[in-house]
C-alpha cells in the first residue's frame, strides 16, 4: 500500500478512536445543565453619556464557576446583524444575585436615544487541557430604551 492511503488510514482510525474514547483528561469541563438559580438580567434603560459611551446595567446569579467568569454584553440599533460589544465585569458565581455595569464606546459607530437590543451573558472560562473552554452560565436577549445622560 503506497505510503499516503496508509497514512490517511491511519490517522483517519485514530481520530474515531478518539472521538469514541472521549475526554482523555478529567480537566476537560463537563457539558452544564440549565437550572433555576442561574439568571442575567437587563435593566429596561441604558444611557448615552456625551461621548458616547453606552452604559449597560443588570443583575445576574451563578453558581460551581472553577475557572474566570464574567458577564459581558453587546448592543446592535437599527441592523439585527450588527452588535457591538460593550463591555465585561467579572462575576463572582457564588449563587447570590450581584449588579452588573458594562460601559464601552462602540467604533466606529454612535448610538442615539432610542431603542436598542441588548444581549447579555455570563461566562466562565475552565480549563481544559491546553485551552481555556467558555462555559456559559445565562444569556439574556431584551430590547431597552437608551437615554442621554
Amino acid at each position: 500500500m503506497p505510503l499516503r492511503p496508509a497514512l490517511a488510514a491511519v490517522l483517519g482510525a485514530a481520530a474515531l478512536l478518539c472521538v469514541a474514547a472521549g475526554p482523555a483528561t478529567a480537566d476537560t469541563p463537563k457539558p452544564r445543565t440549565k437550572t433555576t438559580t442561574e439568571a442575567v438580567t437587563v435593566d429596561p434603560t441604558g444611557s448615552i453619556a456625551p461621548d458616547g459611551t453606552v452604559t449597560l446595567t443588570g443583575t445576574y446569579r451563578c453558581s460551581d464557576a472553577t475557572g474566570l467568569a464574567f458577564v459581558s454584553s453587546s448592543i446592535g440599533q437599527g441592523d439585527p446583524d450588527v452588535k457591538h460589544g460593550i463591555g465585561g465585569t467579572l462575576a463572582q458565581c457564588d449563587g447570590a444575585e450581584h449588579r452588573w455595569e458594562n460601559s464601552g464606546k462602540p467604533a466606529p459607530e454612535s448610538f442615539k436615544a432610542d431603542k436598542a437590543h441588548v444581549q447579555a451573558t455570563v461566562t466562565e472560562l475552565r480549563p481544559g487541557g491546553l485551552l481555556l473552554l467558555p462555559v456559559f452560565h445565562a444569556t439574556k436577549d431584551q430590547d431597552v430604551k437608551l437615554t442621554k445622560k
